[in-house]
């Protein structure tokens, strides 16, 4: 040996913190990823919603639209 001496108790409580931080990280990582899939989806529905919206926006705007041309043939014609 060079002088370095390990004390045998020490392996086991090493071994125990390493295996328990292993486990701590492996579910914290699940943890993260399920988190980020249900941001992901949050965002994709509100994405959805919005570009429904704009739809019927549209749609509003082209029923004004045809209103005001009624009218204003109605007032021509009268």
């Amino acid at each position: 040996m060079n002088g370095t001496v390990i004390n045998p108790l020490l392996i086991p409580i090493v071994g125990t913190i390493a295996g328990t931080l292993m486990i701590v990280a492996i579910v914290g990582i699940v943890y993260w990823y399920k988190a980020r899939e249900k941001e992901l989806q949050f965002h994709q529905d509100l994405r959805v919603r919005e570009m429904e919206h704009q739809r019927k926006l549209k749609e509003l705007d082209v029923e004004l639209e045809k209103a005001k041309a009624r009218q204003s043939t109605e007032k021509v014609a009268s």
